[in-house]
């Protein structure tokens, strides 16, 4: 089942910009620092912001790296991190779980938000207030297969009928215009979507998905490395992963402090809506997890499962492949 998209353009973009060359001595004899690339999953967002004020605070340079993070407009991490193209990158579990299925080696090292924060969002006037109401309306999405499962599964779990639901495809169309003009609802991240339409005075509706079913309740997004880079340079794992949690435990604990270094290199997002979402992501990253990074096989397990039930892959995975805490500072 080929359902990953090789992204041929974002790949030579990237391999024209990823240096991967070894650490070397300079003139003096001192060794230079090792040259890492980070490939995000979208454009720079309080997702990401862990990785700024990694970069910004000198956290990387302690560790003796030297980070790049890099933009990916379209997807395909994935396939750019398991080609070592990049020595990490931002994905989701969902997209992990098809690469091990397809047997791309890549694996998630660290989950940057502990809980799923994403669901469906309508404005409160619409009346949406659970998957029954779905039925006879419009819902504004991207057309994925696991997009439909996860919409089906919640209408039938309240007895709704799938068929009377109007499915349109939105592309990358902002959740305000599209409940606006276009929609009655669609799938949203709370910690932006959610906080910006409180910032509007908007009254939303939102069922969240890890509310209406644990195992939905998936890791997004995730830090993710090829075998090969964890097998051959685990050192230079740990030491990135060292600073990548410092980075979010300071945002965790100075949210508008942290927010500042993602403006600092996006200075065209909404000032108000990356101070707010930074305040309620501050919550949300290591939530009720031990320490910020980690992962239970039971969630890849159960998610896996719940694709697997569904036909969205033709196999299960061996969840401990997918992911690995080993790489993580110690507690």
């Amino acid at each position: 089942m080929k359902k990953m998209l090789v992204l041929l353009i974002s790949l030579a973009v990237v391999v024209s910009l990823v240096s991967c060359s070894p650490q070397q001595a300079n003139e003096s004899g001192d060794k230079k620092p090792d040259k890492v690339t980070i490939l995000l999953d979208w454009v720079p967002n309080t997702n990401h912001t862990g990785l700024y004020a990694a970069k910004e605070l000198g956290y990387y340079a302690e560790e003796g790296l030297d980070v790049e993070i890099l933009q990916v407009n379209e997807g395909g991490t994935a396939q750019l991190v398991a080609a070592e193209k990049a020595e990490f990158g931002i994905s989701y579990q969902e997209e992990v779980t098809y690469a091990r299925v397809e047997e791309i080696p890549v694996v998630a090292i660290a989950a940057i938000i502990q809980h799923n924060t994403s669901g469906f969002a309508s404005p409160a006037s619409k009346g949406i207030k659970t998957p029954a109401d779905f039925e006879g309306r419009r819902y504004g999405g991207w057309g994925s297969p696991m997009e439909e499962a996860v919409l089906k599964a919640m209408m039938d779990k309240y007895g709704a009928d799938f068929n009377k639901l109007e499915m349109i495809s939105i592309g990358a169309v902002d959740f305000f215009t599209s409940v606006e003009k276009d929609v009655d609802f669609t799938w949203i991240y709370y910690g932006w979507d959610g906080v910006a339409a409180e910032l509007k005075g908007m009254d939303l509706n939102f069922i969240s998905l890890k509310d209406e079913d644990k195992a939905l309740d998936f890791y997004t997004p995730v830090i993710i490395a090829s075998e090969d880079t964890l097998k051959n340079k685990p050192d230079l794992v740990k030491r990135f992963l060292k600073a990548t949690t410092r980075g979010y435990e300071y945002a965790i604990e100075n949210p508008e402090k942290a927010a500042e270094y993602l403006l600092a290199v996006s200075p065209e997002l909404d000032r108000e809506l990356v101070i707010a979402s930074q305040e309620y992501l501050s919550r949300q990253y290591r939530a009720d997890a031990a320490r910020w990074g980690e992962m239970k096989e039971e969630v890849w397990e159960d998610y896996a499962k719940w694709m697997y039930d569904r036909n969205l892959i033709d196999r299960m995975i061996e969840p401990e492949k997918a992911f690995s805490n080993e790489f993580l500072p110690k507690e």
